[in-house]
């Protein structure tokens, strides 16, 4: 009899269940004490409704622009990297899906599933991770195969010159290319519908590093081109560079600050993601939610604040956008539900935000997103939205 799944945490232990430890691990961690990880959640959990009554909410309007483009409501299936591990096919499942719930799709560099594959499978709006290596010209052509394929956006990742700490990889043998020992073999042992979905088909391949750099496909080799051979020197100079390169929009994911969003803005960037890569990179830093008033205070008209980091209900995504963002970005959530039933999986985590969303903005009185505003929410971040409102 299949389990019922009222929520996303239900997604979650459907996934471990279904997933080998290090797969789970590699989805779930974050670096070090994964202190930022858990404050990225605490940072949604602290902030309370202040709702309004009597209003009229018979009809409801989710609907909003994201990068220029039309959502059915504020959020964006987000770039994640090595799905692979989690079921085949994976981001075809991942772009499906989003565009049967009306939202963009995000593609990461580190892609398991070739963009044009992607563009195939969906005429919904597509958006490019972007990674910069070394040499250049792996990322000059990786723009222009996603431009040719009519990828509206492009999204550079800053938070990640090298990769943070991740204790978790040791403790579970998460290594590419795979380490084999009697820990990880019994893993695998246990695991026997993994085995007959994903890993009797082998390791996933990061495909469009491997075609834009024209190399070996195997995993093996690029995961140092994405770490090792990272553009060290990447600066602020270099959004001209993708200015050259890309003609649609640009943001910046990954800034931790406000000082960094201002300098974001004044290098002309179209939007900015605050993230700390879901607590995966550097340990100690702020949650994203909590400099969310202060950015969108100081963002110049019609530059776009997105968020992520920690949401996991309908409720997270009202109180992002209360506190002035454009819209979130997905990354584990759609996991749970791509690792637990695949494409059908993600479809019904994406509904269930969806609807909860709706219910959360009946509650609150509002019936569209217009009237999501700071006012409805107390404690400290919605203190510090309305300063900056104020000033």
């Amino acid at each position: 009899m299949t389990a019922i799944r009222s929520n996303v945490a239900d997604y979650r232990e459907a996934a471990r269940r279904f997933l080998p430890r290090f797969a789970f691990a590699y989805l779930e961690g974050g670096a070090e004490n994964e202190i930022t990880l858990r404050r990225n959640r605490a940072a949604f959990e602290a902030l309370a409704f202040e709702p309004r009554v009597l209003r009229d909410v018979s009809t409801l309007d989710t609907r909003t622009t994201l990068a220029g483009q039309a959502a059915a409501w504020p959020a964006v299936v987000g770039p994640t990297g090595i799905n692979g591990l989690f079921r085949r096919a994976a981001e075809e499942a991942l772009a499906r899906a989003a565009q049967k719930a009306g939202l963009p799709f995000a593609l990461s560099t580190a892609s398991t599933s070739l963009l044009e594959d992607v563009r195939n499978v969906t005429e919904g709006d597509l958006w490019l991770q972007l990674y910069v290596q070394q040499d250049r010209r792996i990322a000059e052509n990786l723009m222009a195969r996603a431009r040719a394929a009519k990828f509206s956006t492009l999204m550079l990742t800053v938070d990640t010159p090298v990769l943070g700490q991740r204790d978790d990889y040791a403790r579970t043998g998460f290594a590419m290319p795979v380490r084999w020992t009697p820990a990880l073999l019994w893993d695998l042992a246990t695991h026997p519908r993994w085995l007959a979905a994903v890993g009797i088909h082998g390791q996933p391949r990061l495909v469009n590093l491997s075609r834009s750099a024209r190399l070996g496909a195997g995993i093996e080799d690029r995961t140092g081109t994405r770490t090792h051979r990272m553009d060290l020197t990447l600066n602020w100079r270099d959004v001209a560079w993708l200015r050259r390169h890309w003609q649609g929009r640009i943001l910046l994911k990954g800034i931790q600050g406000a000082s960094d969003a201002r300098l974001a803005f004044a290098h002309d960037v179209d939007g900015v993601v605050l993230s700390n890569h879901g607590g995966r990179q550097l340990d100690g830093a702020r949650s994203p939610l909590d400099l969310l008033g202060e950015v969108v205070a100081d963002a110049p008209r019609g530059a776009e604040v997105f968020v992520d980091g920690g949401i996991r209900r309908g409720s997270d995504i009202a109180k992002a956008v209360a506190l002035g963002a454009r819209g979130v970005l997905l990354g584990r959530a759609p996991l749970y539900g791509l690792a637990a039933a695949g494409e059908a999986g993600v479809t019904d985590v994406l509904a269930m935000l969806h609807k909860e969303l709706q219910t959360c903005m009946r509650l609150l009185g509002c019936p569209d997103l217009s009237a999501l505003t700071f006012d409805l929410l107390t404690a400290h971040g919605a203190a510090a939205a309305r300063e900056a409102a104020a000033a």
